[in-house]
């Protein structure tokens, strides 16, 4: 589908973009000299390592080694195609894409993705139409009202309802040429078990649609309107939804968040709009699970702290637990909050109004004291208490990988249980060896069984790549990007005929062929880029800051061609060319045999320094 963008619009696409506008929405970024830094996206990191150019337009994480331009941020943050990232960019500037006549060739070449998006944004619409129009949604339009949501919350968050018929969603996506096996893939249908046909997956139910940070439909929830059950129903994983990965109203909510600083966490579809109508804006819901640390991952670019929002039950303790390491982990400061008894966030907010919510959330407790203080009230401080407690909180603790950050909490423990530190730390090593083999077995059973979305990994899919060992290849190639001066030169020199590394080979080519120009110039060498690992190398050599003249330049130059692996190869090759102008048939025998040698050393050579990568 890129192929269908003509570059010039691309170009423009690019220079409206503004990437530190487009990052700050994901990060949360720091003026730093010239350039921005902040937290990695895409690796868990304390300490900022990422890095983004206002000037070249680009960014890099030295941390990870991830960089590229804004098209390749949003590739690699929501996991879009390039084509949809230009799409997504060109809707947000006003800038209108051609739609061009598609061959059936050019059809097929359109991604599995998009389609599905596509279906997905029909069935919204579908859905949000039998709400707000026509009799049929008269009985969930009374039902929503009923529980206080305005006409602006239900067309904000583009609330929908699933009329009682088993195929009015089948029959509309087929009027619109909707393919059955698209329809079913992105789990709108259930195939017939007498295989006769499909049926809608939702019917008579209020659906909420989930919506990633790219504002494209992924998925539904439907709720029933009476005690039917299942209460809930959700759609099921598919190549664009994963619901370890999305947070209900998260796109709604980013502005706000960023502004507050803060997140508040909920477990419900009608908690999380509940709290966004009466103004608190900075919420987001879990999607039926669990945080994970996907979802962490995801909100931490822009808040520092989160506050969870749980029912006064044991379940909403259970989910603290389970978060206590995740949190401490990613660096986001985690609090807990405990509604009155027989309330959720949507019933307690309703009567008592938002200044009560906020009051309530100032009280809260981080999440390892909250854990502490829940636990000695359940068990009290008695002998067995102590040890309840103990029991309670061994596995908590044990998740922590920070080991400062769990020696603290040790002693802390320690002392309000009045309970030797040696003893508790026994107790947490011996959660942490049965947590260490639940994790590799989950490991194994994720690489025998990998998710339905793997178009974007979660971010430990993406470790640490060593850079080239040839640090005088990389100041070549550096040197050409950022003092093009020297272009000229390099070029009359052959200097690239002397490099080792085929990747920095081919950047070195692409440059001379495409010569930046100026440092947005560099933004525009990436979008030639297919391969991420080559626009990581473009990235990193762009946005290091080195001061150039011509005399360094020329030392290096001279320094890479005499001490190159190369240079007898390139000798060699001189000399069998002049042999067979002179015709000496013997001398160029001869000299083959020597360049095979050579050749093969120095592929040798190159094979080591890789496997050492």
């Amino acid at each position: 589908m890129a192929n269908f963008i003509p570059e010039d619009k691309i170009e423009e696409i690019k220079n409206a973009a503004d990437i530190v506008e487009v990052v700050s929405e994901y990060v949360l970024l720091k003026k730093t000299g010239r350039n921005y830094n902040g937290l990695c996206p895409f690796h868990s990191e304390k300490t900022p390592s990422f890095t983004v150019s206002p000037e070249k337009q680009i960014f890099h994480c030295f941390g990870c080694n991830t960089g590229g331009n804004v098209f390749s941020f949003l590739m690699k943050q929501d996991g879009l195609s390039f084509p949809e990232s230009v799409r997504f960019l060109a809707r947000r500037h006003g800038i209108d894409l051609p739609r061009p006549e598609m061959t059936g060739k050019m059809r097929q070449q359109i991604t599995e993705k998009e389609q599905l998006f596509k279906v997905n944004r029909y069935a919204m619409d579908f859905f949000h139409g039998k709400l707000v129009d026509g009799s049929q949604g008269e009985k969930a339009m009374a039902y929503l009202k009923r529980r206080g949501f305005s006409r602006k919350i239900i067309d904000t968050f583009h609330l929908g309802y699933a009329p009682d018929a088993w195929d009015g969603l089948l029959n509309f996506l087929r009027h619109k040429h909707a393919p059955v096996g698209l329809i079913e893939k992105a789990g709108l249908i259930i195939a017939r078990k007498d295989s006769s046909g499909f049926y809608d997956r939702f019917r008579n139910r209020i659906i909420f649609p989930i919506l990633n940070m790219s504002r494209q439909t992924v998925g539904f929830g439907g709720r029933v309107m009476d005690d039917s059950l299942p209460k809930y129903l959700n759609s099921p994983e598919t190549p664009v939804y994963n619901k370890r990965r999305l947070l209900y109203g998260l796109y709604a909510a980013r502005n706000k968040c960023r502004e507050a600083g803060a997140v508040h966490i909920v477990e419900g579809y009608f908690d999380q709009l509940a709290l966004y109508q009466r103004g608190v804006e900075n919420t987001a819901a879990t999607l039926g699970t669990a945080l994970t640390p996907e979802h962490i991952h995801l909100m931490k670019g822009f808040v520092k702290k989160a506050i969870l929002i749980f029912d006064s039950d044991e379940a909403g303790i259970k989910a603290s637990e389970r978060s206590v390491g995740m949190f401490v982990r990613e660096g986001v400061d985690a609090h807990v909050v405990m509604l009155p008894k027989g309330h959720d966030p949507d019933s307690f907010i309703s009567e008592f109004g938002p200044e009560a919510f906020y009051k309530l959330t100032e009280s809260a407790l981080e999440v390892m004291s909250f854990l502490m203080l829940t636990a000695e009230k359940k068990h009290g401080l008695t002998v067995s208490g102590k040890l309840a407690i103990l029991e309670d909180l061994r596995r908590p603790l044990a998740s922590i990988d920070d080991a400062s950050a769990r020696r603290l909490y040790i002693k802390e423990l320690s002392e309000r249980l009045g309970i030797d530190e040696v003893a508790v730390l026994e107790k947490v090593r011996e959660a942490g060896a049965a947590l260490k083999k639940e994790r590799e077995i989950q490991a194994r059973r994720a690489n025998r069984f990998p998710p339905a979305d793997q178009s974007m990994p979660p971010p430990e899919a993406f470790p640490r790549k060593k850079q080239t060992e040839n640090r005088l290849e990389q100041q070549v190639v550096s040197m050409m990007l950022q003092f093009p001066e020297m272009l000229t030169e390099i070029q009359n020199t052959n200097v690239l005929d002397y490099f080792m590394d085929e990747m920095l080979l081919f950047i070195g080519k692409l440059i001379l062929e495409h010569p930046p120009g100026n440092e947005k110039g560099i933004s525009k060498l990436m979008s030639m880029v297919d391969d991420a690992e080559k626009r990581n190398i473009l990235a990193s050599l762009s946005i290091k800051e080195e001061m150039w003249n011509l005399r360094d330049c020329r030392k290096i130059i001279s320094k890479l061609i005499n001490h190159s692996p190369r240079r007898h190869e390139i000798s060699l090759k001189a000399q069998i060319s002049a042999a067979e102008r002179e015709n000496n048939q013997d001398l160029v025998l001869k000299l083959l045999g020597e360049l095979q040698e050579i050749t093969v050393l120095n592929r040798k050579q190159m094979d080591d320094v890789l496997r050492e990568q």
